[in-house]
C-alpha cells in the first residue's frame, strides 16, 4: 500500500458537509462523497426535503444525516455544525453549495431584499459555513473546502446579485487558500455552467420555453454539444476533496463543456 492509499483510507473515515443537497447540483456531489467514503451531513432547509439524498446515499450502504439549517443564519449554522460534529464526527470537508438566484433584473430593478437574499444565502452561508468549520480542519491539519461559483462570476447583466455573490465566493476561495494551506487545507472554488437544475428549469419557464426544448437550445452553444448534469460537478468535487488534490488550492475549474472567458 502507497503512501497515498494509506492517507486516502484514513480519509474516508471522514465527515463531509454539503449545503443546498436537496437536490440537483448539491444532492449530487452528496452521494458522490458518500459514495467515494465520506460520512456526508445532507444540509438544507428543510430536513424532510433532504430525505431522498440521504435514502440515495444510504440505500448503496453509506452514511448521511439530514441536517436543517438556514445557512443566512449564524446561529442556526453553527448549532448545526456543532450537531454534525457530534452526530458524525469532526467535518474536516465543506461543500458550500447552496445558492438561490432571483428574477433576471437590471441593476436598476434589482431591489434591495432580493439583493441580500442571494448574497445572503451564496455568500454570507459560504462564510458562516466556513468560519464554523475551520476549527475542526485547524484541529485535524487536514481538510478540503469549495465552493460553487458559476460562469456567472464573470458578468451577468441580467443578474447583478447573483453575479457579484458567485464572483465574491472566487475572493473568498483565494483568500482561504492563503491563510489555511499551512494548517493542511485547500479551497478551490467549481464554476459550473449550465447544468440541468431547479434554477436552471425556472429560466426556461422565463423564456416560455419547454425545458426540454430549453435545454436543446442551450447545447448547440456549448462546445461539447451537451448540457450539464450534476453528476459532471461532483466528479470535480470528488477529486478536489480528495488527497490527490494535496496541491491544488486557491484554483477556480469551470466546469461548463468549454473554455470560459
Amino acid at each position: 500500500m502507497t503512501q497515498l492509499d494509506m492517507i486516502d483510507q484514513a480519509d474516508r473515515q471522514r465527515t463531509a458537509i454539503v449545503t443546498g443537497a436537496a437536490r440537483g447540483i448539491g444532492a449530487g456531489v452528496a452521494t458522490r462523497l458518500a459514495r467515494d467514503g465520506f460520512r456526508v451531513a445532507v444540509v438544507d432547509l428543510d430536513e424532510e426535503d433532504c430525505a431522498g439524498t440521504v435514502r440515495a446515499i444510504t440505500r448503496t450502504g453509506g452514511t448521511a444525516a439530514a441536517i436543517a439549517a438556514d445557512v443566512n443564519d449564524e446561529t442556526a449554522v453553527a448549532a448545526a455544525v456543532a450537531r454534525i460534529a457530534a452526530e458524525l464526527g469532526p467535518p474536516t470537508v465543506l461543500v458550500n453549495n447552496a445558492g438561490i438566484g432571483g428574477p433576471n433584473a437590471g441593476v436598476e430593478e434589482t431591489s434591495t431584499e432580493q439583493w441580500d437574499a442571494v448574497t445572503g444565502v451564496s455568500l454570507r452561508g459560504a462564510f458562516f459555513l466556513t468560519r464554523a468549520v475551520t476549527p475542526y480542519m485547524m484541529a485535524a491539519g487536514w481538510g478540503r473546502i469549495v465552493n460553487m461559483s458559476s460562469i456567472s462570476a464573470l458578468g451577468d447583466s441580467g443578474r447583478v446579485d447573483y453575479a457579484a455573490a458567485k464572483a465574491g465566493l472566487i475572493g473568498f476561495t483565494k483568500s482561504l487558500a492563503l491563510r489555511l494551506g499551512r494548517h493542511g487545507v485547500t479551497a478551490n472554488a467549481i464554476g459550473p455552467g449550465f447544468v440541468v437544475s431547479d434554477m436552471t428549469r425556472v429560466a426556461a419557464q422565463r423564456r416560455g420555453r419547454t425545458f426540454e426544448e430549453h435545454q436543446r437550445i442551450v447545447a448547440q452553444t456549448i462546445p461539447v454539444g451537451r448540457v450539464g448534469q450534476p453528476e459532471d460537478i461532483a466528479h470535480a468535487a470528488s477529486f478536489l476533496v480528495s488527497p490527490a488534490a494535496g496541491f491544488v488550492s486557491g484554483q477556480v475549474i469551470y466546469v461548463a463543456g468549454g473554455p470560459v472567458d
